[in-house]
């Protein structure tokens, strides 16, 4: 059996850190000391008491008020008062829950066997009225106390996630083209100096592509600049889809500019990479029919490779990059060239 009495029971029970209610929960099989308690607790303020006769039901209970301490007879005919401390311990929502172990008698060995199970207190029952609401009180504020202070660092944890994704929000807002969605021109002067000084470190190859819209101006008088606004977003997306690295850096240089930033990439994998975006480009099938190449847009490819050296930078390499690129467009456009002297071998 299980009773339940508290001196405002035609309001609401307020919530556990709340107005620092107290929600005693006595155990024990006895309903005169059951009786005794109530009465000694019955004219205290912000204390609502809560008694449980039997113990196979004390956990339920003790979630059901939401206990601020329990009061434990230690011994009861059908369970242990020891073991059942250990069952509150071991459940999550009453593992903190401090509790008060009562006793007949005041002895060492039992007191030991006690906060050896997880109690807090140890009482020969009952004491004094003062000690009985002292300790209570005690044990009880301290409990709310580290309720309000695991509450706070709670909210704390999730202010510091929303404000982590909310910088990495407007990072990516910051780094990235509003029209086409990829990498802008300041993330790319930003990461090709973070290239440059590892690969000079490791020692390793790094390449720069610079990829180009064939007679754009002529695609946006012929199709107007909205359309043109359309084609910027399909290439930059199918780039970025053909692109096989995280690592791989795919951004928009400017205008109808785009350029690829590739680590651990010699000339020969670079290559090969211009290639496939150009095809990529290309197998698009957009029509353009002012292409003074084809009836369809294309791009046109301009790349170098380089293992950087103290005395270079990496404004030579996108130099000999951007200079392969107005070869190609110099030798047909639609095509891919790689640089062949200087900075950019």
């Amino acid at each position: 059996m299980t009773e339940s009495e508290s001196r405002d029971s035609g309001e609401p029970r307020p919530s556990v850190g709340k107005a620092d209610r107290v929600m005693v929960l006595l155990v024990d099989d006895q309903a005169m000391v059951g009786e005794a308690v109530r009465r000694a607790l019955l004219n205290q303020p912000n204390i609502d008491f809560h008694y449980c006769s039997d113990p196979a039901e004390a956990l339920a209970v003790a979630e059901q008020v939401r206990a601020t301490v329990i009061l434990q007879d230690l011994v009861m005919p059908t369970i242990d008062g020891l073991t059942l401390v250990r069952r509150y311990r071991a459940n999550p929502a009453t593992a903190e829950i401090p509790i008060v172990v009562l006793s007949t008698k005041e002895d060492p060995a039992a007191k030991g066997d006690a906060f050896a199970a997880g109690a807090n207190d140890y009482l020969v029952k009952l004491p004094s009225q003062v000690e009985l609401i002292a300790r209570i009180r005690y044990h009880s504020k301290a409990y709310q106390n580290q309720l309000q202070r695991d509450e706070a660092y709670r909210a704390l944890r999730e202010s510091q996630r929303q404000l982590m994704e909310k910088n990495i929000e407007l990072q990516r807002m910051t780094h990235s083209d509003g029209l086409t969605g990829v990498w802008n021109r300041r993330r790319f002067d930003e990461y090709i100096q973070e290239e440059w000084d590892r690969a000079l470190r490791d020692q390793s190859a790094l390449s720069v592509l610079m990829i180009d819209i064939d007679d754009f101006k002529q695609y946006n008088d012929t199709y107007g600049h909205l359309a043109g606004d359309e084609v910027l977003k399909k290439v930059a997306n199918t780039l970025q889809l053909n692109v096989s690295r995280s690592t791989d850096l795919v951004a928009r240089f400017g205008g109808e500019e785009f350029a690829l930033i590739m680590r651990t990439t010699p000339q020969e994998g670079a290559f090969a990479v211009a290639r496939r975006l150009r095809l990529s480009v290309q197998e698009m099938g957009l029509a353009h029919g002012r292409s003074s190449v084809a009836g369809l847009l294309t791009v046109s490819v301009g790349g170098a490779s380089v293992i950087p050296s103290r005395d270079g930078s990496f404004l030579e390499l996108i130099e000999a990059a951007d200079k392969a690129l107005y070869e190609a467009k110099r030798a047909g456009k639609n095509q891919e060239v790689m640089y062949e002297g200087g900075s950019g071998q």
